[in-house]
């Protein structure tokens, strides 16, 4: 029998050329369901805003690098995300909006209670060489979380570091002042390097080991689409790093740390997920990274950006949004006690 000459051409292709296999599943790793946390650059500490805003009975903390306050963009006067970046002279964000609207937002039940954020510990960060994000919009986020209950002596904010716009690491990255790809720059602050990861760590849970100097953990990536499809934005794989321990019996903290716009894998290859020092401190201390992923699939983001200015819909940030569930999802499935296989990375 003669095949036919498409058939072929198939099984010619497919002899030179191996099957693209889809990445595996998240594991269950056992995870603990208290002590989770979040941390972001950019579009991505606008997000680590939002989800430690939405989720704060179960979010102990966060990290903010860059960011403006919540649901800042889609307020009904203030949609100019120019605004919420701190870009318009003498017209900063007005943090007591922002305040009013989480407020209404937690007693619809949109979000959770407000009064779990008297227990939050959170970081803030602006660089007095950040052309991207301002000043101006950073201070609205302290300002905002002031407003609805982080005590102050919970509430660090580290403003005077001559750095542009990216996630400080001790070791790799551009010079200080930059504010170009990957966003991930070295500056030195009392003639140390300073370790951005590893201070919004230890703010978050207290005292740390010192960071791991040889990682004994496991760098995978994972399916991200079964979490989310297409639509929202979410690429099809993600990332997380697993300490050995946590895979060991050990119930270890769950840290998400979310990327900024043009910092995803398919800008910056592993640049934000796999060489700033977040996956030493977690090595050492017990702590699983979480590193979800968002690309330029939709028109609307075309720069791969988290969703803060509503390209998903209205209701962003939501508790019920898509990217929000997405996450917590993740979360989730890491807490679960059957792991499965995993893909190196």
């Amino acid at each position: 029998m003669k095949l036919p000459s498409s058939i072929v051409t198939m099984l010619l292709a497919l002899s030179v050329s191996p099957l693209v296999q889809a990445s595996d599943p998240l594991p269950g790793v056992g995870a603990s369901t208290e002590g989770t946390s979040v941390s972001g650059l950019s579009s991505g500490a606008f997000m680590a805003v939002q989800y430690q805003v939405a989720y704060s009975a179960s979010v102990s903390g966060a990290g903010i690098v860059a960011g403006g306050p919540y649901y800042c963009a889609s307020n009904l006067l203030l949609t100019y995300a120019g605004i919420c970046m701190g870009a318009i002279p003498f017209f900063p964000p007005n943090p007591n909006l922002m305040v009013a609207a989480a407020q209404l937002f937690a007693s619809n039940g949109d979000i959770d209670p407000l009064i779990n954020l008297q227990k939050s510990r959170v970081y803030v960060f602006s660089g007095t060489k950040d052309t991207v994000v301002y000043q101006s919009a950073v201070n609205a986020t302290v300002d905002f979380f002031k407003g609805v209950g982080v005590p102050n002596m919970n509430l660090v904010y580290v403003n005077k570091v001559p750095s542009g716009h990216a996630l400080l690491t001790p070791s790799f990255g551009n010079t200080c002042s930059a504010n170009k790809a990957p966003f991930v720059s070295k500056c030195t602050v009392g003639k140390a390097a300073y370790d951005q990861p590893g201070a919004i760590l230890s703010h978050i849970y207290g005292p740390l080991n010192p960071p791991a100097k040889m990682r004994t953990g496991r760098l995978i990536t994972f399916n991200q689409r079964e979490f989310a499809d297409a639509s929202t934005s979410m690429a099809d794989d993600a990332y997380a790093y697993l300490p050995a321990s946590c895979t060991q019996g050990i119930s270890c903290k769950v840290h998400v740390a979310f990327h900024g716009c043009l910092q995803s894998e398919k800008v910056v290859g592993d640049d934000f997920y796999g060489k700033s020092s977040y996956n030493e401190w977690a090595d050492s201390n017990n702590i699983i990274m979480l590193y979800p992923q968002v690309n330029d699939s939709q028109p609307l983001n075309p720069q791969g950006c988290w969703d803060w200015y509503g390209y998903t819909g209205p209701n962003y940030a939501y508790k019920s949004a898509p990217q929000m569930k997405a996450v917590q999802a993740m979360i989730e499935r890491l807490t679960l006690s059957s792991s499965g296989p995993m893909a190196m990375h």
